[in-house]
């Protein structure tokens, strides 16, 4: 499983307190915890103003590298930061995001392109918003793969996200969701599909529960890559079975290590 650490984002209040009162500390100590934690990238968003927002990126990227090796998920809404604040990386990483809205695809699918070791997020969206069937989130991936075609990008540089939203709100659980997840998969088996686990379980109660459980059964539907807290040890602990349960840990050795390297141990306490 690719783990995109997320706590290294703006929209978190700690996270944008630091940033707005420049605390290197506190942000190279979550960027350094959440690779020992065993995340893949680190993800880093600014959640700032555009005007401001590539300088921003660079010193949080900055701070991030000093204490680890792990590659950057660069994050943010713009083509425009994205296609400049990639650059302040001294290691191929994740450009996060873009989709079929506007130009993005367009603007940052180039880049991609032309830097090898880069890779993409790209969500099933465009100009009319996020489609709410599965049939209409496939159409959109479609497009996305004929411009990934047309830019000659490979299938495996590619995380998709199908974007993932409120449970509480949905009629059918997260049957479209799977559907969508496990489409893609049979259709593109080098393609990562990654998501936002938490925005699953927003305005209900004991969120933990929900989260874990969506990730199992997204998992089991094809779910590669995911965006979420490593620090968070029942959930990667979860992930680590999971993977063993699903024939994707060979003896269950890479469960027996986490656990050995005490990445996983007993189940927290509520």
């Amino acid at each position: 499983m690719i783990i995109i650490g997320e706590k290294i984002n703006g929209s978190i209040p700690s996270m944008a307190k630091a940033i707005a009162a420049r605390d290197e500390e506190w942000i190279k100590d979550i960027a350094k915890k959440e690779a020992e934690a065993g995340a893949t990238f680190i993800d880093v968003c600014a959640s700032v103003d555009e005007a401001v927002e590539v300088e921003t990126l660079k010193w949080m990227i900055g701070l991030v590298e000093s204490v680890t090796d792990l590659p950057i998920a660069v994050d943010s809404p713009s083509a425009k930061v994205l296609s400049e604040a990639y650059k302040c990386c001294s290691r191929p990483g994740i450009i996060n995001s873009v989709s079929m809205e506007g130009d993005k695809i367009d603007e940052l699918f180039p880049i991609v392109a032309a830097n090898p070791g880069w890779e993409v997020v790209a969500l099933l969206c465009d100009d009319t918003g996020i489609p709410r069937t599965a049939e209409k989130r496939l159409e959109v991936f479609g497009k996305i793969m004929e411009k990934a075609k047309e830019y000659n990008i490979d299938p495996s540089r590619i995380h998709i996200d199908p974007l993932i939203e409120m449970l509480c709100t949905s009629e059918d659980g997260i049957a479209m969701i799977t559907e969508v997840i496990s489409t893609i998969r049979a259709q593109y088996p080098t393609i990562h599909i990654t998501a936002a686990v938490s925005n699953i379980s927003f305005n209900l109660p004991a969120r933990k529960l929900v989260n874990l459980g969506f990730t199992v059964l997204a998992m089991n539907a094809g779910l590669d890559s995911a965006i979420l807290d490593p620090l968070n040890r029942d959930m990667m602990g979860l992930i680590y079975a999971t993977e063993a349960l699903l024939g994707l840990d060979d003896y269950c050795m890479e469960y027996i290590g986490a656990y050995r390297e005490g990445l996983i141990g007993p189940v927290q306490k509520a």
